[in-house]
């Protein structure tokens, strides 16, 4: 059963990434335009996939689930609006290290001697 879902997921990236390489961008209304039909994402020739303004984003977690798919979660990676892995990362387990980095005192180190007595390389 597996082996068919990790199948179907493959074929809709597949697809997916076709779709992000070869659409076509109008720059006059700044829209990202299908250029031909993707069944597995439920796009037809000329559909807008990409705009400016008033308008919802496809994803590939909402098409996933549209082919019925499972646990979405572990097949594809978090949106990055609502923070990805890096973020993840970033808030918790940095943190992490730099609490235990606050518990050792740094040491304060000595200035070095200066040369020609603080006067630097001026020759008088």
């Amino acid at each position: 059963m597996d082996n068919v879902v990790e199948g179907l997921v493959e074929e809709v990236r597949c697809q997916w990434e076709m779709l992000w390489r070869e659409r076509i961008d109008d720059h006059v209304r700044a829209e990202g335009i299908a250029n031909r039909d993707y069944d597995k994402l439920f796009v037809e020739r000329g559909t807008v996939v990409l705009a400016t303004r008033n308008f919802k984003l496809l994803t590939l977690r909402d098409i996933l689930e549209m082919h019925g798919i499972l646990n979405v979660e572990r097949l594809v990676q978090p949106c990055p609006s609502v923070g990805g892995w890096g973020k993840f990362v970033r808030t918790y387990v940095r943190r992490r290290e730099e609490r235990k980095n606050k518990c050792f005192v740094e040491q304060v180190k000595k200035p070095q001697q200066l040369k020609k007595g603080g006067r630097g390389w001026l020759h008088v």
